[in-house]
């Protein structure tokens, strides 16, 4: 990336869209803090925000959306399709715009490439998978209600699986996964680039885990981190943000507090040197934020390393 104003920059998708390369996640996101959040957040910039059916606060953020003044033309808005909705593809769409108040989402992702029984979530549905759903998707793209398709948390072979079957007429603009030092993916975001796919980066601040094992596992207290930060001048966590970027994702940090909103947005006029990048690449320790033990199927395989 050589543009020097990231805070306007957008990464080309394979439909002619463009995506902002920074956003505003509300995964965890509640009530009142959302709907604050995504105001403030577009009253100072931001242009992609970021939802899902799942995390139970599309209404909140769409009152935001409407509450900034920012035209609708303006803003990004991303939201996903939850497990449970997979053989229910339509109805789950109806449900989110209603909930957003909007007529159209600018991007709709599968959320994880798992099809939950909706009547009893330790069951994975015995005729349905994601190939299917992805049929589903598609025909979204004419209604006029969706202008982007792509899919989150799919890995190599779930890719591999749905790029090879002859229902699959439209490439996943976007993969929306999580991505930061403690769970760099090279062999996942490779895979995307070569196909043509996007990656967008979720959690990539990392997360606080503490295990026998691993006692200390904060990416913002990692020495290699906050070397960078004291020589940069910067925060750690612009330092994590930067690297994601380098890599050729966008990013979506999550937070409802206005200094850290601006902060995570402050992205212009410097950047990471390839040192820098290979430091933070070069992390060893491995800790994953979202797992896949609530699901009645693995979906992290491992094969994204």
């Amino acid at each position: 990336m050589t543009m020097s104003k990231i805070t306007t920059h957008t990464f080309p998708l394979n439909n002619g869209a463009s995506i902002p390369a920074i956003g505003l996640g509300t995964w965890q996101s509640k009530d009142n803090e959302t709907f604050e959040a995504v105001k403030y957040a577009l009253q100072h910039g931001y242009r992609h925000i970021d939802t899902a059916l799942n995390y139970g606060n599309e209404k909140e953020v769409g009152e935001g959306i409407r509450a900034s003044g920012v035209p609708r033309d303006q803003i990004w808005v991303t939201t996903k399709l939850d497990n449970p909705w997979h053989h229910r593809v339509s109805e789950g769409l109806d449900s989110s715009l209603k909930d957003l108040g909007l007529d159209y989402v600018d991007l709709y992702l599968i959320h994880f490439p798992c099809s939950t029984d909706p009547e009893d979530a330790s069951k994975h549905l015995p005729d349905w998978d994601f190939v299917k759903t992805w049929q589903e998707i598609q025909k979204l793209l004419a209604t006029g209600k969706v202008r982007t398709i792509g899919v989150s948390n799919f890995q190599i072979s779930h890719l591999e699986r749905l790029l090879n079957d002859a229902s699959c007429k439209v490439i996943p603009a976007v993969n929306q996964i999580e991505l930061h030092p403690h769970n760099p993916s090279p062999k996942l975001l490779e895979y995307c680039m070569i196909k043509g796919i996007h990656c967008t980066a979720y959690s990539c601040l990392g997360g606080n885990t503490t295990s026998a094992i691993n006692a200390h596992t904060s990416l913002l207290e990692d020495p290699v981190v906050l070397a960078i930060a004291k020589a940069k001048k910067k925060t750690p966590a612009q330092v994590l943000l930067m690297w994601g970027l380098q890599r050729g994702s966008s990013i979506i940090p999550k937070s409802v507090t206005p200094s850290r909103i601006d902060s995570n947005f402050q992205m212009d006029d410097w950047r990471l040197s390839k040192d820098d990048v290979a430091a933070l690449s070069g992390i060893q320790t491995r800790v994953k934020v979202v797992g896949d033990g609530w699901m009645p199927i693995r979906v992290f395989l491992g094969d994204d390393e």
